[in-house]
């Protein structure tokens, strides 16, 4: 089943051609006429008044796509009738848009080559507008076109592409995908004839559904004749023609969850049998060989089992999976990216926090320089005041002899100036010891900042170890195909192990056959020798003798009559075949 957002794409192309200047709106003649043939091919009734009723409130200007998609859900696209024909559709909208991006006479591809790559590219882009395909999308679809081609795959002709699309930040558009196929980046040195063949299969997969097609005999249900037919396999149904040209429709087959395939014994001088049971009638088909017979028959087993799981086709499947797959990514990623931020917030923050204290740390560095400035001006000018002191002390004591009572009120002064001092002295070791306490103020902020690198350096790590954990989903499925890959060979190995069993057995019977005839030559000798054997017995035991006159002794009676030999002569003669035979036997 074809879905709404399969349908909407060839249509978005379609509205767009229209579009000439390019700010979303159409004219409302052009919209009818569109209306009007989408619901010719949709086998829709078409209501005339529909549209003018939906526009009434515009006037005959241009209607915006916002306006004219409520009409196309209400309208259109939700009486559609399961039998249309989808690639009308996108042929009706290849029709319109094409002209406008794609310059034939400059096409090295056929048109009809080009059209196909359109309707592939519509069947994997992202349901997003503008549309645009995934490069895991464009990498399935060059993969799926290599292999209908029977070529191999470049892996690093595609990873050069892909890390230039990566750096433009670009996707391809459909009309790039058409420019890139029709260049030959990946298809260059194969025949385009080759070229198309490759699109054409992957068309009729991808965009038709098309499961397995071919040639096969099918017993007629009337004249019970055979006729070769061409046969076409989708999930819900089996259809054959006269020929691969598709132009002559000669039945269906319906595929339900009650119909069954089963493999049938030769008859009527047919091989490969095969029948599909259905509810109403069986349907008798001959494949070409008995591989063919075997693929025809898991194909359509296949979709029987999809139909009762209730599941669509095999690539509409993967391509959901892909698409699935992709958002979990893109989730992941988003997930990360926003941790990013609020590490990078909380870094700031931190480093906010450093800056703050290391201004702090500069006052009171600053602060302390203006102390011990101040402090050292004060020393000097003690320092002053001393040696002025002592000047005037001098000159007390020159002249304390002649005024020793008048002095000694200055020497009280001076003591207590003496005092003084000593009080200043105490003042300024408390100024040292808030000096040192200030340095180990210092060095404590300075540990705090260490201890706050040290965190942002393990924040740092954290980071590195989600960046890898992410490179490893990246990169298991990676190591999905490189398991694939050796499944395969270890089949072709047990293969190639079964074909020289094979070689093997083939000698073993070539030598057997030899010990075989060795044997008969043997037992032809030994008739040969039995031969020759009886031939000296009756050489040498005659019964032939002459007739002599009897002697004395008493002859042996038979019962016609007197015997030729005694009873002593047989005995002789049967010594003397006795003695032949042992030395034939020893010969």
């Amino acid at each position: 089943m074809i879905s709404k957002e399969e349908i909407l794409k060839p249509i978005w192309y379609a509205f767009t051609a229209l579009d000439l200047d390019r700010n979303g709106k159409v004219s409302k003649s052009q919209l009818k006429v569109l209306s009007h043939n989408l619901c010719t091919i949709l086998k829709i009734p078409h209501n005339t008044s529909a549209l003018e009723e939906h526009f009434k409130d515009d006037d005959e200007g241009p209607v915006s796509t916002q306006g004219y998609m409520p009409y196309l859900n209400t309208f259109i696209l939700s009486k559609i009738q399961p039998n249309f024909d989808f690639v009308e559709l996108n042929k009706m909208c290849w029709t319109l848009s094409a002209p406008k991006h794609i310059n034939t006479m400059n096409l090295l591809m056929s048109e009809k080559d080009a059209f196909r790559v359109w309707c592939i590219f519509n069947f994997l882009s992202e349901d997003k507008y503008p549309l645009t395909i995934a490069t895991e999308e464009l990498e399935y679809f060059l993969r799926k076109l290599l292999a209908a081609m029977g070529c191999s795959w470049n892996e690093g002709r595609f990873e050069d592409y892909k890390t230039h699309l990566n750096a433009k930040k670009h996707h391809l558009n459909a009309w790039e995908l058409i420019e890139l196929i029709d260049m030959g980046n990946f298809t260059k040195g194969i025949n385009p004839q080759t070229v198309s063949m490759g699109i054409n299969e992957v068309f009729q997969e991808l965009v038709m559904d098309v499961i397995k097609q071919g040639y096969m005999m099918k017993k007629g249900h009337k004249r019970k004749n055979w006729t070769e037919r061409w046969f076409e396999l989708h999930l819900n149904y089996m259809s054959y023609y006269v020929s691969e040209d598709l132009v002559e429709q000669k039945g269906c087959i319906p595929l339900d969850r009650n119909c069954c395939v089963e493999s049938m014994p030769d008859k009527d001088g047919k091989k490969n049998l095969f029948i599909i049971k259905c509810v109403e009638k069986s349907f008798e088909i001959s494949a070409s060989d008995k591989k063919a017979k075997q693929e025809w028959i898991q194909a359509i087993q296949d979709c029987i089992v999809r139909i009762r799981q209730g599941l669509s086709s095999a690539h509409r499947e993967s391509r959901q999976k892909r698409r699935e797959l992709r958002n979990r990514i893109k989730a992941e990623q988003e997930i990360l990216e926003n941790r990013m931020k609020q590490l990078q917030l909380a870094n700031e923050s931190k480093q906010a926090q450093l800056e703050a204290l290391s201004k702090d740390l500069n006052k009171a560095t600053a602060r302390g320089d203006l102390d011990e400035q101040r402090r050292l001006q004060a020393q000097r000018e003690l320092l002053e005041q001393y040696k002025r002191d002592l000047e005037q002390e001098k000159m007390a004591r020159m002249q304390m002899e002649e005024q020793v009572i008048e002095k000694s009120n200055e020497v009280e002064q001076y003591w207590q100036r003496m005092q003084e001092l000593e009080e200043m002295y105490l003042q300024l070791k408390q100024a040292l010891q808030d000096e040192k306490q200030a340095k180990e103020d210092e060095e404590i902020l300075r540990k705090l900042q260490a201890r706050l690198l040290q965190e942002e350096e393990n924040k740092r790590l954290e980071l590195e170890q989600i960046h890898l954990q992410q490179q490893q989903v990246l990169s298991q499925s990676q190591k999905e195909k490189e398991e694939l890959a050796k499944e395969r060979e270890e089949k072709e190995r047990a293969l190639q192990a079964a074909q020289e069993q094979l070689e093997s057995l083939k000698r073993q019977r070539e030598g057997a056959l030899e010990e075989y005839m060795a044997v008969t030559k043997k037992l032809e000798r030994a008739s040969n020798k039995t031969k020759n054997w009886k031939h000296k017995v009756s050489k040498h035991e005659g019964l032939l003798k002459l007739v002599q006159p009897g002697g004395k002794t008493p002859s042996k009676m038979t019962n016609w009559g007197q015997a030729a030999f005694t009873e002593s002569e047989l005995n002789e003669l049967e010594k003397m075949w006795q003695v032949n035979k042992n030395r034939s036997e020893d010969e």
